[in-house]
């Protein structure tokens, strides 16, 4: 898939235990036809393979997806021997509300292992929902216990004991025994109430696939199971996450309404951030429309997406060519087609043969330069010269060249101040 047909800019929000969480929301270059949250596996992160790629597929596909860390997991605040499976639903509760709060509540939720049981368990408590997907999730949160099975009789005398999961030390409490103790997940998909896929590995060799059919068993219609073939449990190569977010968005068409408009608290203006991809590369939201800013590779970019003056040129194209339709409509001129190029580079005053002196007075920087833009319009139509002449005058009240002609104020604060 290629980068810029989506867009993941941070996000942050409180947590069950009221810790400050880290979260990642993808967003698709066009329209928003859905909302997702992706819940990742146990003692994982937002930022694995995974759950990246399986939220740049979705992202790709009109989904905005939000993938964040489990509280005291990846960069999440909060200490991991605090939290259990209770903490990690509420969690996933807390995600919707922020969801919520910027677009809508997610209308699907994605659960990968642990994090598959624990989207089955939240679904219930959040309203939007209507389509959930596991990944490789068990059929009791008990098994979770085989992870750390030689440390169970020390946490249970002791309290907690120190274990290694994937190769990273974790303190697990007793606390967190007793709360697995206390779900019942045949309960929890019995009364979901959702539509509910179920992917899995025949080879995956840490939540076996009889986990896949106990749940199936379990869950009532409409509900569908897929074989993963020959995945490994983490979804390690390329194609076999690509084949589940496929999978998955295919499925879910049949039960979300992909074409509506979401009723998102939207920016009131263009909110511009970085994606921590590259040294240049922003994020660009404006409404419900997102895009990309970059620089060249030239100058340590990406050149995934037009540079700062790229946009400035287009804005000047976009709206001298709207007002020149306005304009031809209005006088039902038989004007077929309208076309703007703009250029821009910076001149010294001096050589601006175009410019006049009170320009070049004004607009000269230190170094006795300046910006110059220039539109080459082609309009097609059987047009005398005279209105041909009237249209490229036209072009001079197109209001974003009066902006950049006359200036305007810039005013600067923080945004805590605002």
């Amino acid at each position: 898939m290629n980068k810029s047909t989506s867009t993941t800019q941070p996000l942050k929000f409180a947590g069950a235990l009221g810790d400050e969480l880290q979260a990642r929301l993808d967003m698709p270059a066009g329209p928003v036809r859905a909302t997702a949250i992706f819940a990742h596996c146990f003692t994982c992160s937002k930022d694995l393979f995974a759950s990246r790629r399986i939220a740049s597929e979705l992202a790709g596909r009109g989904f905005a997806v939000l993938r964040f860390d489990f509280t005291g997991l990846g960069a999440s605040g909060g200490d991991f021997s605090d939290t259990n499976f209770s903490s990690n639903i509420s969690d996933l509760v807390h995600a919707a509300d922020s969801l919520r709060e910027v677009l809508e509540g997610p209308s699907l939720l994605v659960g990968h292992s642990l994090g598959g049981a624990a989207v089955l368990a939240a679904a219930s408590q959040i309203p939007e929902v209507k389509a959930v997907a596991t990944i490789g999730a068990p059929a009791d949160v008990k098994h979770i216990e085989h992870s750390f099975k030689c440390q169970l009789d020390e946490i249970e005398e002791k309290g907690e004991a120190a274990v290694s999961l994937a190769g990273r030390p974790f303190t697990i409490k007793k606390q967190f025994l007793d709360d697995l103790k206390a779900h019942s997940q045949t309960d929890n998909i019995a009364n979901m109430k959702k539509a509910l896929m179920v992917l899995h590995s025949p080879l995956d060799d840490t939540v076996g696939i009889e986990n896949a059919a106990e749940i199936f068993q379990a869950a009532k219609h409409p509900k569908s199971f897929v074989s993963l073939d020959n995945a490994d449990h983490l979804l390690t190569r390329k194609e076999d996450a690509i084949y589940a977010a496929n999978v998955i968005t295919a499925w879910a068409t049949r039960f979300l309404d992909l074409d509506h408009e979401p009723e998102s608290v939207v920016p009131l203006g263009a909110v511009v951030a970085e994606t921590g991809l590259g040294k240049f590369q922003n994020y660009v939201r404006v409404g419900h429309h997102t895009l990309l800013a970059d620089e060249p590779k030239s100058v340590g970019g990406l050149d995934t997406g037009p540079t700062p003056y790229d946009y400035l040129a287009t804005a000047l194209g976009a709206c001298t060519t709207m007002t020149l339709r306005m304009y031809a409509d209005f006088k039902k001129l038989p004007v077929e087609h309208i076309e703007t190029e703009v250029l821009h580079n910076k001149v010294h005053a001096d050589d601006c043969t175009d410019c006049s002196d009170d320009d070049k007075a004004q607009k000269a920087n230190r170094k006795g330069k300046i910006d110059r833009f220039e539109r080459r319009i082609t309009i097609k139509g059987d047009l005398p010269e005279k209105e041909r002449q009237s249209l490229l005058r036209i072009a001079d009240k197109c209001p974003v060249h009066q902006t950049m002609e006359h200036g305007s104020v810039v005013v600067t604060k923080f945004a805590e101040e605002v």
